[in-house]
């Protein structure tokens, strides 16, 4: 065979071998597609919450901006420009009803802020009344619609601009209401009134866009929010109206000629809410500005991130870390108690005939057909003072009445409910493995006189270790991740830290701290996973055969 053939017979089989791993790559497409929509990208999405904080940025982008410059370890307050710019974010995020959000995501790092952020919700249209009412009684035809429409919005604006103003706010409505926030169509803002009036061209734009996009109404139909009038109000004394139309700009001469006491936001802000005058609000807000942190984590092993850097919580508050420790120590006696309570079941079902065996294997699986929530309440009903066990240590005389075990609400209820809960699953694999031993090894060994337990320890016990694996690691990983069994029966000493995610995720809507302690756990599980692969070694896991 020549050189030739020898590359057509190479190249042919090549493609033989491509078109074996195309189709069962192909055969396992579906499945493999399945799982990575239905487990693998919602556990990233659910994991990316451990880091992801884009609320602040996407809620309050300007004032973000403004505080970017501002000296935390000063306990000055920040500029009135910062003052001005939450005022303006707030505005805009009451009216996509978002600043409640807000407020709860910086009450995690600071008691008091979602009440801040809730009660400044309703002040807002407050602040300015009185330079609003002089607009609206020096320039009576800003009272309609449409002379705002005219003046700030024109069919050859400034597009690009206009976009850069939008887009700074599209992300906070795209997350809420899943829409696109923009003018109408063909739409844009006047270049005029962009260079003369910018901020309050920057108001009415947002107040335009989100009548359009979010409302579905007409811009010209509707009147403007009291920011927008507020803003003009204060814009307008100083603003060069020449460059305006005739009727524009009598409107806006009109309200440059009001007169107008100083204005404040800062003592606005603070007149209406004290709390705007305590720095630390303004530390907390700056602190957790950014896009990324890592105060979930931090909070997750009980530190805080905090402008001054990363601090110990306070002693009263510092429950993660024991949390974490207490299902690790717990789970890993769980799973003791079951290698000794199941290693002689699953023997007598192993080496009994398949008659009685078969009959003994029902009352292992039996469990499984009762309701979790059943067997736990039922444990309750057993352990409790008053219960079935104590009143039968007492009446057999063990201990007296007034000296009954505490078996209920405590870490021992726990061990107690959650190993007889999750013994069958050490029962199975241990079985499954002993029926694989050959009865005739004990009998050869037994034959070269060895004693039984010489026997056992030294020829069967060997052999059942792959089940013993097997077992182990199913009810570790099972008992980690309870929380039904410890909630019910553990009380405050024995429940686990998924009970804390639960209780996240449920109740206190902590997504994103949820989703830190889940990461810290499932490292914590790959970690021992791979401690128990160097120390016993993954290949000496079996389920039988």
């Amino acid at each position: 065979m020549d050189a030739y053939d020898k590359g057509l017979l190479k190249a042919r089989l090549n493609r033989a071998l491509r078109r074996q791993k195309i189709r069962a790559l192909l055969l396992i497409a579906p499945l493999l597609l399945f799982i990575m929509i239905t487990f693998v990208i919602p556990i990233g999405q659910m994991l990316f919450r451990s880091v992801e904080n884009g609320i602040v940025s996407n809620t309050i982008p300007e004032t973000v901006a403004a505080l970017e410059n501002w000296d935390t370890t000063l306990e000055d307050l920040p500029s009135e420009e910062a003052f001005e710019a939450i005022y303006r974010d707030l505005f805009f995020a009451a009216q996509a009803k978002v600043h409640t959000r807000l407020g709860s995501r910086l009450n995690y790092e600071q008691t008091g802020t979602a009440s801040l952020f809730r009660k400044m919700g309703r002040a807002l249209d407050d602040i300015g009344e009185d330079q609003v009412d002089a607009l609206e009684m020096a320039a009576p035809s800003l009272e309609q619609s449409e002379t705002w429409a005219q003046i700030f919005l024109a069919n050859d604006g400034d597009s690009a601009r206009t976009n850069d103003i939008l887009s700074t706010y599209s992300q906070m409505i795209e997350s809420s209401d899943k829409v696109e926030l923009a003018l109408p169509a063909g739409l844009s803002l006047s270049s005029i009134a962009l260079e003369q009036l910018p901020k309050t061209a920057r108001e009415y734009a947002k107040f335009a866009a989100f009548v359009h996009s979010v409302d579905g109404d007409s811009p010209a139909e509707e009147d403007p929010w009291e920011i927008v009038l507020l803003t003009l109000a204060l814009e307008a004394p100083s603003a060069d109206l020449g460059a305006f139309g005739a009727e524009d700009a009598a409107a806006l001469n009109a309200a440059a000629g009001i007169e107008i006491a100083s204005f404040s936001f800062k003592e606005a802000l603070i007149a209406e809410e004290e709390d705007w005058a305590d720095p630390e609000v303004w530390s907390t807000i700056k602190t957790f500005s950014g896009s990324i942190t890592s105060g979930y984590f931090l909070t997750s092993v009980d530190l805080q991130l905090t402008p001054d850097g990363v601090v110990a919580q306070e002693e009263d508050q510092r429950i993660y870390v024991t949390l974490f420790v207490r299902t690790m120590i717990m789970s890993i006696v769980i799973t003791l108690f079951c290698i000794l309570l199941g290693y002689p079941v699953a023997w007598l079902l192993a080496n009994l005939p398949m008659r009685t065996a078969n009959m003994l294997m029902i009352l292992v699986l039996l469990p499984f057909w009762t309701s979790l929530l059943v067997r736990t309440s039922a444990w309750k009903a057993l352990l409790q003072n008053q219960g079935v066990i104590n009143d039968l240590m007492v009446w057999i005389g063990m201990y007296a009445d007034d000296n009954r075990l505490a078996l209920i609400n405590n870490a021992t209820g726990t061990i107690i409910a959650m190993t007889h809960i999750l013994l069958p699953f050490m029962i199975l694999p241990l079985y499954s493995v002993m029926k694989t031993i050959p009865p005739s090894y004990l009998r050869a060994a037994k034959s070269l006189g060895a004693t039984n337990w010489t026997a056992f320890w030294r020829v069967y016990f060997p052999q059942s270790v792959p089940g013993i694996g097997a077992g182990s690691i199913l009810v570790f990983i099972l008992a980690i991740g309870y929380y039904i069994t410890p909630e019910i029966v553990g009380g405050t000493k024995g429940v686990f830290i998924s009970n804390r995610i639960a209780y996240h995720i449920s109740s206190s809507l902590n997504w994103g701290l949820a989703a830190a302690l889940g990461t810290i756990l499932l490292v914590l599980v790959l970690a021992l996973y791979w401690l128990y692969d160097r120390i016993v070694g993954i290949d000496n896991v079996k389920l039988g055969g």
